[in-house]
């Protein structure tokens, strides 16, 4: 489709007015306001997609964590699946001061590149597999999906010319490219795509789970293979499915079956499918938004609420109870307040009631549920009065946020990139961020931490 082509556009920037600048400087000097923590990591080549992977160690006043980039180079280096360690500072530690003052030209301490795996073409999605937290899945501008085990990959230099990392597997069953819709499932290995030949395709990979590089000597035959050229083992699917009229844009599959997923598409269609009764959509939603839909998320907390966005700049949210096999139906909220188009939308692990959305405005926008119809209260740099439910907004990128990820064992910390071309000379940022707690915890508990602590607020004698 037309957003996500331009998306990908090597170079490209987006809005370079005043007004971002206006924005993003009044961004900064609130910074320690709105955040407990924040990281801004300079990037060298811009990132199509980032993802949180396992924890991997606790400290006293820190965790480390693995983080999944993907690098989009302009062709004179391969491009790259980069997998980083990342210290994430744990609540309440961080000084304002230390909040504040950063380099937008710099690269972080607290991002540190563990092992490069030199990808077959552009990474423009990465999925981790919740099973096995060692595999991933990659899709690029192939009809393949890439399976990855990155902890038995070599790691790679990505110098000019070097041949592609061998994926340990190849998913097949595309008849065209199959570039963003990627999806994994929380219950069992399986995995679901969809692409510009308007499939759905699902695949399991149980049986080859075992069988998949464990590392030591399976690691350097690897690398061997991939030096000689080898082919990977390839797998066909368990299920087509076909219902959508134009490229499917995104896929997700509901948090409590295997067996139940959601796909969305340039045909401006919501499908929910159900393997266990066919290939056919189990419900149609013809016109779930009035334009292209980028994105989808089910809710983790209740399987009945379905998240999606569009390019037409909202995002709805749909209550699966009230759709039928007609496909009528209509989203039980709308929620107007990016600008332009929407192209991720996620659920928060923590609360029921939240969820995310960015944009190619440059705004990552934190939104509540609870707060539809209740008086506006978001925090963040803003224009004019709040839309409803707007809870928070992230100003701290000046170009589109083409993805961002929550921090399931973090909550309330988020990893976003974006193409910041205007401001990084080529390059991108990708940043990391905890809202201060203050904003979201129960009001009456705040007012009441706040009246304990008032005397060192005010500075008067205890």
């Amino acid at each position: 489709m037309k957003d996500k082509e331009k998306e990908k556009e090597k170079g490209s920037c987006g809005s370079s007015s005043s007004s971002v600048e206006e924005r993003y400087t009044q961004w900064k000097s609130v910074i320690p306001v709105l955040y407990d923590w924040l990281v801004n990591h300079n990037l060298v080549w811009p990132s199509l997609s980032c993802r949180w992977g396992p924890q991997l160690e606790q400290s006293t006043y820190k965790t480390r964590q693995r983080l999944y980039i993907s690098e989009q180079t302009d062709g004179t280096v391969p491009n790259t699946l980069v997998i980083a360690n990342c210290e994430i500072v744990k609540p309440r530690v961080a000084a304002a001061e230390h909040i504040c003052q950063f380099n937008e030209e710099a690269r972080s301490p607290f991002v540190k590149k563990s092992k490069t795996i030199v990808h077959p073409g552009e990474v423009n999605r990465i999925r981790e597999l919740p099973q096995y937290n060692r595999i991933v899945a990659t899709h690029t501008d192939s009809p393949k999906v890439y399976i990855w085990d990155v902890d038995a990959q070599p790691n790679r230099s990505a110098a000019q010319g070097a041949p592609p990392s061998r994926p340990d597997l190849v998913l097949t069953g595309h008849e065209d490219n199959a570039e963003f819709a990627l999806g994994m499932c929380p219950t069992e290995p399986f995995v679901l795509s969809g692409g510009r030949d308007k499939f759905v395709v699902l695949w399991s990979i149980q049986d080859h789970i075992s069988t998949l590089a464990g590392g030591g000597s399976n690691a350097k035959q690897g690398s061997r293979a991939s030096e000689k050229g080898e082919e990977s083992r390839s797998i066909g699917p368990r299920g087509i499915y076909k219902g959508h009229e134009d490229t499917v844009e995104d896929v997700q599959f509901c948090p409590s079956s295997e067996q139940e997923f959601c796909s969305v598409g340039d045909d401006s269609c919501l499908i929910l499918w159900d393997a266990r009764v066919g290939s056919t959509p189990a419900v149609k939603v013809e016109k779930a938004h009035f334009g292209d839909v980028h994105c989808v998320d089910w809710s983790p907390h209740d399987v009945n609420f379905i998240l999606t966005g569009s390019a037409d700049n909202t995002i709805h949210v749909f209550d699966r109870r009230k759709l039928n096999s007609g496909g009528v139906g209509s989203p039980v909220h709308e929620f107007e307040g990016h600008s332009t188009a929407v192209l991720c939308v996620q659920w928060s692990p923590d609360k029921s009631s939240v969820f995310g959305s960015s944009a190619e405005d440059g705004i990552l926008n934190i939104w509540d549920l609870e707060k539809v119809g209740k008086a506006s209260s978001s925090a963040g740099p803003k224009e004019q009065s709040s839309p409803p439910g707007l809870f928070f907004q992230h100003a701290g990128h000046r170009d589109k946020v083409v993805d961002f990820h929550w921090n399931a064992s973090d909550p309330w910390t988020i990893v976003s990139v974006s193409d910041d071309c205007g401001s990084t000379g080529g390059g991108g940022t990708l940043q990391i961020w905890r809202v201060i707690d203050f904003l979201y915890r129960p009001e009456e508990e705040v007012l009441a931490e706040l009246e304990e602590y008032k005397p060192h607020i005010l500075g008067c004698d205890i």
